[in-house]
């Protein structure tokens, strides 16, 4: 099969999909090997930007997923009638990203590093899927730890854990 039609097989699957399909799973519905398939998937994510299109193709961690671009959501919002997603108080955001760069972490860390109390932060990132329970800490009471999801990645951009930008130290006052 040659690659324009591996791309369009690739295309089909990750349309009909909706959610991030493993880079493996692809190469085995193209019977390639998984380095074949990611440079497959690479090489048609920047066709879909060069083009200018209304979709994009993202990687996050070692999957990809057709979306829409940003830049479209409020034509997006108009034509469904949804209403304009509510950005997340400076609490929430502080927390979220406490969580993203320690996970997985426990409320009580995240309290310690915050200051305050941090159950309605929480409460609100777990019910916008942006965080999850992870696991148990093996301690006593084992609280739950927290961690990011693949919505937070695709919300703020990330590929992977690893591109959030380096934490700057601190300057004393």
């Amino acid at each position: 099969m040659e690659e324009q039609q591996m791309m369009a097989v690739a295309e089909a699957i990750l349309f009909i999909a909706g959610d991030p399909v493993p880079v493996r799973s692809i190469a085995e519905v193209l019977d390639i090997d998984i380095d074949t398939a990611e440079r497959l998937m690479e090489k048609m994510a920047e066709a879909y930007a060069s083009q200018h299109r209304g979709l994009q193709l993202i990687r996050i961690n070692d999957a990809y997923q057709l979306v829409t671009r940003p830049e479209y959501g409020e034509y997006i919002r108009r034509f469904t009638g949804a209403a304009k997603e509510q950005s997340l108080s400076r609490a929430c955001l502080e927390t979220l990203a406490i969580i993203a760069y320690n996970q997985p972490v426990t409320k009580a860390d995240i309290e310690q590093l915050r200051g305050v109390k941090c159950d309605h932060a929480i409460a609100v990132l777990l019910e916008k899927n942006l965080i999850r329970e992870v696991g148990r800490l093996d301690a006593p009471g084992k609280p739950k730890l927290y961690g990011t999801t693949e919505l937070f990645l695709k919300s703020f951009g990330l590929s992977s854990i690893d591109d959030l930008p380096p934490l700057k130290p601190q300057q004393a006052t």
